[in-house]
């Protein structure tokens, strides 16, 4: 967007948010339960290819679509929270720091603040996803879930997990939009449409490949603590997160800390470029319908 154009208002950022995590959720969720199955296991890990077969044989296909409700009634707000916060906390920091553009730095900080933002929103939905996808799971249903965590632990029992997820959301939105930053000022000016396209969906998988890397050990721990109903008078062994990086580390090594990496980067890579593809695609289409001087 040139620096001539009126910043587009904050219901078009939420809205195009929300359109693109609902297109990215059905295009990829089947490699977020296997992520999660593998993340939840303290054996041997399967691999990808043996986990999909495992799951499909002992439970069948549908299993891969389990717990699918929570992330998709979710995923509008979560992802539209994403981007709105971005935009927000980048104006934000612009105006603070006195500068004219968004550099490195500020970019990082950004998404930093973004993923800490959309962290408070998606734990409770987290927290069912995860208890559904769960090969040991028997709850009905996402109701049935929240019925019993309420019935277990009361209503801030919804909110396990928050530390953890906080970290998880706050590291991944800074590698992302610090490296589409990075990489859009890296890539050649794309002089049509389709070059603008191209060049969202490579730095927002490039995006979405570092954000992984580095957020993928604090997910796995979130996975952990999730996981597990809290029974009253017993110490949890994992609680906190960066405690239990240092448990999982000690106990299974430090390639345990990237349990489930492939299925979530083979989905959050291409997935961050389809975020940010129909993001701007959508952002695109307010501009036109809003004419001058959005355009």
């Amino acid at each position: 967007m040139s620096e001539q154009k009126k910043p587009l208002p904050f219901v078009a950022n939420f809205a195009a948010g929300a359109i693109a995590g609902v297109s990215e959720i059905l295009t990829f969720y089947p490699l977020d339960v296997v992520k999660t199955r593998m993340q939840l296991s303290t054996e041997k890990s399967q691999g990808l290819f043996g986990s999909f077969k495992t799951i499909i044989r002992e439970e069948g296909f549908g299993r891969l679509y389990r717990g699918l409700v929570p992330p998709l009634l979710l995923e509008a707000p979560k992802r539209a929270v994403k981007f709105a916060a971005n935009d927000f906390w980048g104006k934000t920091y612009l105006g603070l720091s006195g500068e004219a553009k968004m550099n490195q730095q500020l970019s990082v900080l950004t998404g930093c603040s973004a993923g800490a933002t959309e962290s408070f929103v998606v734990v409770p939905f987290e927290l069912v996803k995860i208890r559904l996808q769960d090969k040991n799971s028997t709850y009905a249903g996402p109701m049935d879930v929240v019925k019993q965590i309420v019935k277990k632990e009361g209503v801030l029992g919804l909110y396990a997990g928050m530390e953890s997820t906080f970290w998880r959301h706050l590291w991944w939105n800074g590698g992302y939009f610090g490296c589409i930053f990075q990489v859009r000022s890296m890539l050649p000016k794309a002089e049509t449409q389709q070059g603008v396209l191209f060049n969202n969906f490579i730095s927002g998988s490039v995006g979405g490949f570092v954000g992984t890397l580095v957020n993928t050990p604090f997910d796995v721990v979130k996975s952990r603590i999730q996981s597990v109903t809290k029974v009253p008078g017993v110490k949890p062994k994992y609680n906190w997160t960066y405690p239990a990086l240092v448990t999982i580390f000690r106990e299974e090594g430090p390639g345990a800390l990237y349990k489930g990496f492939v299925p979530k980067v083979l989905r959050l890579a291409p997935g961050g470029g389809v975020l940010l593809l129909v993001v701007e695609f959508t952002l695109g289409v307010f501009r036109k319908a809003l004419g001058p001087p959005y355009i």
